[in-house]
Parts: C-alpha cells; structure tokens; sequence
C-alpha cells in the first residue's frame, strides 16, 4: 500500500449508482482473462450522462478513446457513492482503469465494503463537500497515514475521516490476506 496517493482528480456529484460506475451491459468480460479484464476499465464511468450529468464541471472524459486506463488516479464524489446494486464489479472496474482513491462524503455500505475486503482502492470519507471544491484535473496528494488531503491547484489542504481498523485490511490487500496474516485461515504457504 501506498502512503502517499497523487494525481490528477475526477470530480463526481453525489448518488453515483454502480449502473454509472460499470453499466449492467458491460458485465459479460471475465475478471481472470486479463485481455478481456481490461475492459472493465474502458467502460468506467461510461453510464454517466453523456450531458455532464453528475458531473459538477460538464463532460470530462475519464477514459479517453481507445484506452484501457484512465489519466486519473483519484476521484472526488459526493454523497451515497456507489450506491445501486452490490455488484463487485464496480470497485474493479475502478482499479482496472488505475483509480488508487476514492474520497467522498459518504459510501453506499455495499460498495465501501467490497472496495475494501477487494482491496481495489482505498475509499475515503471527508466531511467536507470536496465535490464542490475540487475540479477535475486538480493536482491532488493524499497522505494516507496522517488521512490528510492537500489540493496542490488550489492550495487547500482537508483532512479525511480515519480508515479506523479497516486499514488493517487495506495494508494486507484485501479480506483474504488480512484473515491470513490475522491466523483466523490457515496460509496458503501451510
């Protein structure tokens, strides 16, 4: 795991349903192909409205034509994100397209715990409105241990809600490790 996370943000309102992260017709490539797995990162973000909708600074791509990854790195949203249906495809999706972050002001339960327990990205809570402030391509820098938020365009710094006992998680890689390096299931070197 990273301590610091830099790059460039992608800015999103509230209520992104995971129908916005990964439409439902894009569910048909396979995880473990990896030719096929990369489209899962061409079609992020793709059922956001065409008209900028959702979007607080109008229709910025997040995957520009013919590639698989995006030139973002965190995303900024605001409330209710990734709420819609549980599908573990949507945090992937996001890791797949090279998103490290997602800060917003809350979390649809389902999809905070799958991009945890997945160990997709690291999903952080601000209790400021960091979607209102915050546009896409600021230059953004997140210290992971101090859960601190520095906007280099702007110059603003935030501070993010403690990761509490799930960055134990987050260190290991994902819910499997985590339960490995805890004993509570055997190794797979066992």
């Amino acid at each position: 795991m990273k301590q610091i996370i830099e790059g460039k943000a992608y800015v999103l309102g509230s209520d992104i349903d995971t129908d916005q992260i990964i439409p439902a017709e894009h569910l048909v490539y396979s995880l473990s192909d990896p030719e096929e797995k990369k489209n899962y990162g061409k079609f992020a973000l793709s059922g956001v409205p065409a008209d900028g909708a959702g979007l607080p600074d109008g229709n910025n791509a997040f995957i520009n034509e013919g590639s698989f990854e995006s030139e973002f790195t965190i995303i900024v949203g605001g409330k209710n994100f990734g709420c819609g249906s549980s599908r573990e495809h949507a945090p992937a999706c996001l890791k797949i397209a090279g998103i490290q972050a997602v800060v917003a002001e809350s979390y649809a339960r389902i999809f905070y715990r799958n991009s945890v327990d997945g160990g997709f990205f690291i999903p952080f809570e601000t209790p400021d409105k960091l979607a209102e402030e915050t546009r896409t391509g600021d230059k953004l820098i997140i210290d992971v241990e101090k859960e601190s938020l520095i906007n280099e365009t702007t110059g603003k710094s935030y501070s993010l809600s403690s990761l509490g006992e799930v960055i134990e998680i987050i260190r290991a890689g994902n819910i499997f490790e985590y339960a490995r390096q805890s004993g509570l299931i055997p190794s797979s070197e066992a």
